[in-house]
This record gives structure tokens, sequence and C-alpha cells, in this order.
């Protein structure tokens, strides 16, 4: 049995790595993290307001090793101090022995076109750890060298990217670990490194309102993503029904590489929204996978202007 795990383990590693070729989380929900994988989103039509983000996603549920990702994104756009967007991208992926951790300092410079939108211009600067932890069985006494060691190792990362906020409509292109940065150490005498690849996003969006009192719309979305060796993508359809204030959703999700979902959410106050989604997996994984879940929650507050204030001079009153 734990050789059959230690199996799994080791198919979900070379599945994430070589098929899909992708060292980047995927997100179903992937409307909600724009930023993290591009920072020309950040802060863009966010006028004095501040909004945080958190994802989690537990991947083909039941296997052994399978993909886990956690995401925490802060951003806002604070006019009144200075020009531009600025937030925190920050993601946990654990995936079989390994454990990855970015954390990401964003800046996005708004360029208004016009009564067209605004084009934003980000880069995001921070830095990427990587460890390894493996256990192999076998063997449990000699040293294979063609087996990893368990190592641990930092360095710089970077992302850039380019988003256009129209009226009803986006789309954006970006690039993250710019560096392409080796994360390296002699453990035992051996040298133990992981290379970061350059990832390319492409994304874009539509929303269609059925009436003039904006209750009742669809919002179609699509995300592109590759390391010019492989790529996968998602299109994306949710319904959104207000009602009472109070907004409602579902949709369906279809990514080419392994899942179709259903996706749910609620936004019982503008400012919060939490929300659900199940992937049915529908790669070579699904005899031993009961999905994937996903659970969103956000929530943004904003800034009061102050309210401007009037000095009269004594002698007039």
């Amino acid at each position: 049995m734990q050789l059959k795990n230690t199996l799994i383990t080791l198919i979900c590693s070379f599945t994430l790595s070589h098929f899909f070729a992708q060292q980047d989380k995927l997100i179903t929900n992937f409307m909600f993290d724009k930023m993290s994988i591009n920072p020309g989103k950040t802060g863009i039509d966010m006028y004095n307001s501040i909004c945080a983000t958190s994802i989690y996603r537990n991947q083909w549920d039941k296997v052994n090793g399978a993909p886990n990702s956690a995401v925490l994104n802060i951003e806002g756009s604070l006019e009144r101090f200075f020009k531009g967007g600025i937030g925190l991208a920050f993601y946990h992926d654990a995936i079989g022995f390994s454990r990855q951790n970015n954390l990401l300092l964003n800046y996005s410079y708004p360029i208004r076109i016009s009564n067209v939108g605004v084009l934003g211009l980000g880069i995001g600067l921070g830095i990427m750890n990587y460890g390894l932890d493996p256990t192999w069985v076998p063997p449990t006494t000699l040293t294979d060298n063609s087996l990893p060691l368990g190592f641990a190792a930092t360095n710089l990362d970077a992302n850039f990217g380019a988003y256009f906020q129209g009226k009803d409509f986006y789309i954006g292109l970006s690039s993250t670990h710019l560096s392409e940065s080796l994360l390296q150490k002699s453990v035992a005498g051996l040298d133990q490194n992981y290379q970061t690849a350059r990832h390319y996003y492409l994304m874009g969006g539509k929303t269609y309102n059925f009436n003039n009192e904006g209750n009742s719309k669809i919002d179609a979305q699509v995300l592109l993503r590759t390391d010019l060796i492989k790529y996968s993508f998602d299109i994306n359809m949710r319904y959104f029904y207000t009602v009472n204030n109070n907004e409602l959703y579902g949709g369906i999700t279809y990514r080419n590489s392994d899942a179709i979902g259903v996706l749910l959410g609620f936004s019982p106050i503008q400012k919060f929204t939490i929300g659900y989604s199940y992937d049915i997996t529908i790669n070579k994984l699904a005899s031993v996978s009961r999905g994937s879940h996903e659970i969103v929650l956000k929530y943004c507050y904003s800034i009061k202007t102050p309210k401007p204030t009037i000095s009269r001079n004594p002698r007039f009153l």
C-alpha cells in the first residue's frame, strides 16, 4: 500500500512538471487571482479601496501527494496619496515531496486612454522559496545518486504584465519568473537544484448585461498559460443575478488539461464575496481522484474621502 502511494505521488509530480509543464499553480477561480500572475491588474479600477482575496485549492482529492495550493492577494489603489496600484501577492504550493512559496510586491502604473478604459503596466518583485523533503521507499539504507535529496533554497523572482480594463471587458498579457532563477544547494556533496521557467499568460473577459437595471448578466472569461513547451487553457462562464442587493452567481469552466468545473458564489454585501468550485477530473487520474475543491473569500474596504474643511477669520463671523 505504501509503495502504491509512493508511485501515485511520483505520477502526480511527473504529470505536473512534464505533461502540463506548469510550475505555477492552477486555479479554477482565476478571475479572483489576476494580480498574482499579471501585476498590471494591481489596483486597476479600485479608486481609494483595498481588497483582500484568499483562495484554497485541494486538487485531485484523495490522491496521495496531489497538489494543494493557498493564495493570498492584497491590493489597493490609494490615489489620494500617489498614482498607481500597489499589492502583495503570496501563494503556497505543495506537490508530493515539494513545497513552493512565492511572495511578491506589485506596482501598477495606470494610463487612462480617453473614455475607452485604463491600461495598467505593472511589475512584481519578490522572492521564491523551493524545498524538497523526500522519503524514498525503497531504498531505506542505501543512497541512490539518481534520486534527489532533501534541500531548500531561496532566490529572487520577478513578474511583468500589461492589463487593459474597458467598460465591460478586459484583456491582459503577462509573464512570471522573468529572472528564471536557479535555486540550488549542496547536500552531502551533491548539488541539488530547481530551475524556474518563464511562464506566459494571456487573459480576457467580457460582461453581457441583460437589462438596464443590471441585475442579470453573464461574465465570460478565458485564460491561456504556457512555458512555450506545453500549454493549457481555461474557459469560464458565470451567470449573475442580483436581488435585494444580494448577488448570486453560478457557472461552469473547462480546462483542457484535466477538468470540467462547476462554480457557485454569493455576495451578501457588495464588499464581501464567498465562492466555491468543484472540478470533475477528466484526465487519466479520474479513476482514483474524487475531483478538486476550491474555496474563495474576498473582502473589500473603501477609504472614505474626508470632507473639505472651511476656515473663516473670526473678524468676519
